[in-house]
């Protein structure tokens, strides 16, 4: 009897730390993640190739820098309007679009980061050779997937049954016979340098070091801390709320790695440190034509900024809001850091800058206003989530002070830049995408594209002429607009143009059929609601979306 009731004490002790545990999961998850963290050596300085010591008699090519930044809102720029009411100005990177071209209708290739990447490298859809969602580690799809935010009233799903056929995530990978941009500017003499984010694949094969460029200093995966959480010149915003934030704090390194070398920590706040290391490459390169692909992670959560750039932003008074300001305040100071190499190297008028964001400003940061004046958000095909800032300057090549109105897209950078260096498109498959600088100079009046597509899973949406059409087939809804008259979707027209509805249906089958099968499943379909960021009470009759990764 005696050691009955002691395994009933112990049962006991053990049912209640399980339930302990389980009702602090995240922070028994965010422990061991710590503990699997990779080791960091400390910094150590990048030597960048040289290029000649004697600049070309003759420059025929120009350089081409261009700058992807990570979940910038459509109103995060005073360009559009900025941030919180304009209270951080950004004359930097605004400076790209006035004294260049403004691309009114700019598309990323989707509305998550990973494909955007995948179409903007290669100019083609990413659903044409299969990488369809972003790569991400299991661990963060079930926590995604199965915890929803207080209160909610739809919840996410984990198929749990499809991890099975997931592969590793270093093997998730954009197809090794797909031509990157770098590939084709390699072959015409170009000297070609990677900063930032890839998220593109990692192992050997998928690096950018293997798919075109000589040099690469970054990360391979989705997102890097910014400075470490404790540093003490970091001020952090934290949404405890979200299940993608509690994953990302403690499984996120602070480390960098130079062509596959050893991981080893970044010099300061990481927007600077790959701003100065690319400045320093810039006057390795000064002397021959190169190709800079700039991917810093601003402004993707973490929200964590430079203690010296939050105190600059005092009249703003939320806490969250002010991080997020001081990120943006940050990469307009270093976008300028580049532009002003450019100049002191007399390079300012033989480079061609393009500038862009992977995709719209995330509704899980928990902040409005930022895609002002579209609705929806990162993940969601409304304007919100596809519609970026898209601006380009080529004093020597291409009209300055313009606004263009047509449609455009990543899909267009590829052909650009190999228009821009006189580099021969491949004609073995087909490229989605095209040159954008005869149109911005004149040379061409009609519309680039007639059509533009994207696809996450059973989500879509196509642009034919004004017309918008998103069909999410798990909700069995369809949305119609004309953006023509509506630029910020506010009237769905779906069921006054069934016939319209119809064809725009069919041009999405067509797509489909254009397209392959993804390199791996969707673990998750989750909602994101279209007009009110995260950490707020949802509401029957709220509009949203189911969306698949």
């Amino acid at each position: 009897m005696k050691i009955l009731k002691v395994l009933a004490l112990v049962l006991l002790l053990l049912v209640g730390i399980g339930a302990l545990a389980w009702s602090n999961r995240s922070t028994v998850l965010g422990l061991i993640a710590q503990a699997r963290l990779p080791d960091v050596a400390p910094n150590r300085p990048v030597t960048w190739l040289e290029g000649p010591a004697d600049p070309p008699p003759v420059r025929r090519q120009p350089n081409v820098i261009l700058i992807l930044v990570d979940d910038m809102g459509f109103n995060d720029l005073t360009l559009n309007g900025g941030v919180a009411g304009g209270a951080v100005p950004t004359p930097n990177m605004d400076s790209l679009g006035k004294d260049g071209v403004i691309f009114e209708n700019g598309y990323a290739g989707n509305a998550t980061c990973a494909p955007s990447r995948a179409s903007l490298m290669t100019g083609r859809y990413a659903t044409r050779f299969g990488f369809e969602f972003t790569p991400a580690p299991v661990a963060f799809q079930r926590m995604v997937g199965t915890e929803a935010e207080g209160g909610s009233i739809v919840s996410p799903r984990f198929f749990k049954d499809r991890v099975k056929d997931v592969p590793p995530m270093d093997s998730m990978a954009v197809p090794a016979n797909e031509i990157t941009i770098a590939n084709v500017l390699k072959q015409q003499g170009y000297h070609t340098l990677h900063f930032g984010k890839w998220h593109l694949g990692a192992k050997p094969g998928s690096r950018p070091e293997d798919r075109g460029f000589d040099e690469s200093l970054g990360f391979m995966a989705g997102g890097s801390l910014f400075l470490p959480v404790k540093d003490k010149g970091v001020v952090n915003s934290k949404q405890d709320w979200d299940p993608i934030d509690r994953f990302l704090w403690p499984n996120l390194p602070y480390m960098v790695q130079y062509n596959g070398s050893e991981m080893f920590a970044p010099k300061g706040y990481m927007t600077d440190y790959l701003t100065d290391e690319a400045v320093r490459a810039v006057k390795a390169n000064r002397n021959r034509p190169f190709f800079m692909y700039f991917a810093p992670n601003a402004i993707h959560t973490p929200l964590q900024a430079t203690r010296e750039d939050y105190d600059a932003l005092p009249q703003i008074k939320d806490h969250r809001l002010r991080v997020y300001a001081a990120m943006v305040r940050n990469l307009d100071r270093n976008v300028g850091k580049l532009l002003q190499t450019l100049r002191d190297e007399g390079l300012e008028k033989d480079t061609l800058i393009i500038f862009t964001s992977d995709n719209g400003g995330a509704g899980y940061i928990g902040l409005d206003d930022i895609n002002k004046p579209y609705r929806g958000w990162k993940s969601t095909f409304f304007e919100g989530g596809i519609q970026t800032p898209f601006l380009m300057k080529w004093p020597k090549g291409m009209p300055s002070g313009q606004r263009y109105p047509y449609p455009v897209g990543h899909i267009d950078v590829f052909s650009t830049v190999a228009g821009a260096a006189g580099a021969a498109l491949p004609t073995d498959r087909e490229i989605d995408g095209v040159n954008l600088l005869p149109y911005v100079k004149g040379e061409k009046t009609e519309r680039p594209h007639q059509t533009l597509f994207w696809r996450s899973g059973q989500y879509k949406a196509v642009r034919d002429g004004d017309w918008k059409l998103q069909s999410n087939e798990a909700r069995s809804k369809v949305w119609l607009h004309n953006l023509a008259v509506d630029p910020t979707e506010q009237t769905d027209l779906s069921t006054k143009e069934p016939e319209r509805v119809k064809a725009m249906l069919a041009l999405l089958a067509q797509q489909d059929a254009r397209s392959v099968k993804p390199l791996w499943p969707s673990l998750l379909q989750g909602p994101v609601f279209i007009d009110q960021p995260s950490g707020r009470p949802q509401k029957a009759g709220q509009e949203y979306i189911l969306w698949d990764n």
